[in-house]
């Protein structure tokens, strides 16, 4: 009989510890991503700075390059500047701009990727997508993979609670877009990836029900799991399906319409995925969901992050033209202004205060 399979794109390394910075040179030598120590690193000139200090001792054949931010120019910049080198890869050492720099000046010059990551922000530290800064505001470039991805837990815990808060709004609004995916299946056809929602789904509830707080190492173990899935179910399937759905076209409508007051991506996500189970009929999983982003203490409701009710249902009833051809629950509803106003009002009624 036939066998039949397909190989997955996914990290050769995955190393979420406390200390797991310090091992940095032995672990991609093991590995065999680096032996000889000839790494290109990408850092920022905050909290990469300093961890430059502490570990450039065990990488004495490294480059250090400094990014100055997000942009697109910023990573061709990068790449331009290791493309004289002759590197064994390149690693991203910060938050998600180094990393999303660090990705696509990678891939232009050809050579792998090693995500370090330094906080736990959002799923992109091991995704196939490189999202930066450009003249038309904010564009996604499909990159590959990181060959490995490092989380040290000691450093995640010295980064501010904001980032890890913002990463447990983005893992669990993975329930509502495998929703919204699943929806646009039974109504358009559009062809599912089971492995990929599978992924995404779980990475999502792991969060959601995990009893922990962020200050615990074991919660934040399963966080950074869940975000290291997220990114490879994106890759299995191809595209951002499994982790965006009405959840994050919410997010974009708040960052194109509010771009100076918007709230982290994880805060926006987590309550547009509330809001979007809502809106889908499944009243009992939003409160759910809105109980747990509020004892992480993430905001479910406009107010708890500087909007008014009447600039989220513009948010909302904006949300579907961020993503074209997308077909989520608002698509699928195509609420007008006062159904939105209508429906928030039960909303807030049902998850309580």
């Amino acid at each position: 009989m036939p066998v039949l399979t397909r190989l997955i794109p996914s990290p050769v390394v995955v190393d979420i510890r406390p200390g797991a910075l310090d091992d940095l040179a032995s672990v991609l030598a093991d590995e065999r991503v680096s032996q000889s120590g000839k790494l290109a690193i990408a850092v920022s000139g905050g909290s990469g700075a300093r961890l430059r200090e502490r570990i450039a001792p065990t990488l004495p054949g490294a480059t250090w390059y400094e990014v100055d931010g997000g942009t697109i120019d910023d990573a061709v910049r990068l790449a331009g500047d290791i493309k004289a080198g002759h590197y064994d890869a390149v690693v991203g050492l910060g938050g998600g701009k180094i990393i999303d720099c660090a990705k696509f000046a990678a891939a232009r010059v050809g050579l792998p990727l090693v995500a370090v990551a330094t906080n736990l922000a959002h799923d992109g530290l091991c995704s196939p997508v490189a999202t930066l800064d450009n003249d038309a505001g904010r564009g996604s470039y499909g990159v590959p993979n990181p060959i490995a991805v490092i989380i040290d837990l000691a450093v995640i815990r010295e980064a501010p609670v904001r980032f890890v808060r913002s990463g447990i709004g983005d893992a669990i609004s993975n329930i509502s877009a495998v929703a919204d995916w699943e929806l646009a299946n039974r109504v358009n056809g559009e062809k599912i990836d089971g492995l990929a929602a599978a992924m995404a789904r779980q990475a999502g509830e792991a969060v959601l029900r995990h009893p922990g707080g962020v200050g615990d190492d074991g919660f934040l173990q399963v966080l950074a799991e869940a975000l290291v899935l997220t990114g490879i179910a994106m890759s299995v399937s191809g595209d951002s399906r499994p982790s965006s759905g009405a959840c994050h076209e919410i997010n974009h409508a708040f960052d194109l319409l509010y771009p100076k007051r918007a709230a982290a991506h994880g805060e926006q996500c987590g309550l547009g995925a509330a809001f979007a189970m809502y809106l889908r009929g499944a009243h009992e999983e939003s409160a759910y969901m809105a109980e747990v982003l509020r004892r992480h203490g993430l905001p479910v409701t406009p107010d708890e992050i500087g909007f008014t009710v009447d600039e989220f249902v513009r948010a909302v009833e904006f949300a579907p033209e961020t993503r074209p051809g997308r077909y989520t629950i608002l698509e699928h509803l195509d609420l007008k202004t006062n159904q939105i106003k209508d429906i928030y009002a039960d909303y807030v009624k049902a998850i309580g205060s």
